[in-house]
């Protein structure tokens, strides 16, 4: 069956081109990884991101390994994140721009011009802090990262770094557009997916090397924990909770119309990976700062990943953006609106206003749910390092990511497959497989 089905990919023309871009796009930005940013020694900063970790470590991770590299793709995509967050924060408190936003497909444009601004304007900010805390890097030997310091250095690297993360924006809005799946989402899944070898290969040689403490019956149980949790993350991802609706029926002319029973399906997790990446973003800006003003160090220092001054924090700043990211993305005084338009209700709920506030209490419910199971899920590294001594970094908001993309990668071929009369990969009779909300804003 699953055979079949992948054949049944290739055969349609116009998905084969799509799977090829979004695949040729990828292997771009795979390729980029490895460029290095000109003036540094990409041994010795490789050496002391393996020496440091913890912030760097992490900023590594969403970078897929660039930073390590010091490729002139070293920050990602994240300034365009932190430009999503900044819009949205915005668009609730300016109303000329929640105005923007309510007029369709043109202000949906300006708001996404806006954000490409802010991501140029972010990324060079962030490409000068990182030259100058650059220039302060030695390795373990002594050996300094960046050669010849100084403003020359300082300015290729923000036209470098800042023109890399223009191309990785324009690469993601390509793929959204020509390939398959979320441009901005594939991009960070391809760089999340890169880092598994080296952390399969990290499992294997703590297994190998004496005193470990990992033999073979820890190693069984941690490989049928790692299935357990993608599995419980699938399983919340797809789970909804479905509010019934009955339409009234409806007489024109000699015609009947309505008197059919449909529901509303509300996800359990309606925010998909946003929150966790939004509270990343919030958490990794002070070391930013850090670096420009050297009293906020400290501030800095305590929120290192995996204190427990950044756990809790990060635990409520996800919870936190759970809700808001809901409230921004699902109105439920329109949807009020648009079932009293056209003649559906809720049984027992009265049409318009307590309608709304129904949904939005249903909401509300399983939207903490939904929270609490991110909030669990990206402590997760944290817990395996340091509890357990694992050696690599599984679960958090990488694994929320790769999941939730695949899921949603996997929907939109389903829909092309089912489209053109074809069956999905969950053959004539399976469920059909449900996407999430996609990691751009």
């Amino acid at each position: 069956m699953l055979t079949t089905s992948l054949a049944n990919v290739f055969r349609v023309a116009e998905l084969r081109k799509r799977l090829l871009f979004t695949v040729g796009m990828l292997a771009v930005y795979r390729l980029g990884v490895f460029v290095s940013s000109p003036g540094v020694d990409r041994l010795a900063m490789r050496r002391v991101v393996a020496s440091q970790g913890g912030l760097l470590g992490l900023f590594n991770l969403f970078s897929g390994g660039a930073l390590e590299q010091l490729s002139i793709f070293a920050l990602g995509i994240m300034p365009y994140v932190s430009a999503s967050i900044i819009l949205q924060l915005l668009t609730v408190v300016i109303p000329s721009l929640e105005k923007m936003q309510k007029e369709g497909e043109v202000g949906r444009r300006k708001i996404t011009q806006y954000t490409r601004y802010g991501t140029v304007l972010l990324a060079a900010l962030q490409g000068f802090g990182i030259a100058s805390y650059l220039e302060t890097l030695r390795d373990p030997s002594g050996l300094l990262v960046v050669a010849h310091p100084g403003w020359g250095f300082r300015i290729l690297t923000v036209i470098t770094l800042a023109a890399g993360t223009a191309f990785i924006m324009w690469m993601g809005e390509q793929i959204t557009e020509r390939g398959i799946g979320n441009g901005i989402s594939l991009i960070i899944f391809a760089g999340i997916v890169a880092r598994l070898p080296d952390a399969s290969f990290q499992l294997y040689a703590s297994y190998k090397a004496p005193g470990s403490g990992l033999d073979e019956l820890r190693v069984v149980i941690l490989g049928a924990f790692m299935i357990a949790v993608v599995a419980f993350i699938v399983f919340v991802e797809r789970a909804q909770r479905r509010i019934p609706i009955q339409y009234a029926k409806r007489v024109v002319g000699r015609r009947t119309f309505g008197g059919q029973s449909t529901h509303l399906p509300l996800k359990v997790n309606t925010s998909g990976v946003i929150p966790p990446i939004f509270a990343s973003s919030v958490l990794l800006f002070p070391a930013t700062l850090a670096s420009w003003f050297p009293f906020l160090q400290r501030i800095s220092d305590e929120l290192r990943p995996g204190g427990w001054v950044y756990n809790t924090i990060y635990v409520v700043l996800i919870i936190f953006f759970a809700y808001f990211y809901t409230a921004v993305t699902f109105n439920p005084l329109d949807v009020a609106d648009n079932l009293k338009k056209y003649g559906g209700y809720i049984p027992g709920i009265r049409p318009g206003k307590k309608t709304a506030e129904y949904i939005d209490f249903v909401l509300s419910r399983i939207t903490f749910g939904g929270a609490l199971y991110l909030a669990a899920v990206s402590i997760l590294p944290t817990i395996l390092i340091n509890q357990f001594g694992v050696p690599f970094y599984f679960g958090g908001t990488g694994l929320l990511i790769v999941v939730g993309v695949a899921l949603d990668t996997v929907q939109q071929i389903e829909g092309h497959l089912i489209t053109r009369h074809y069956e999905g990969f969950t053959g004539p009779r399976g469920p059909r497989i449900r996407g999430r909300a996609a990691v751009s804003a």
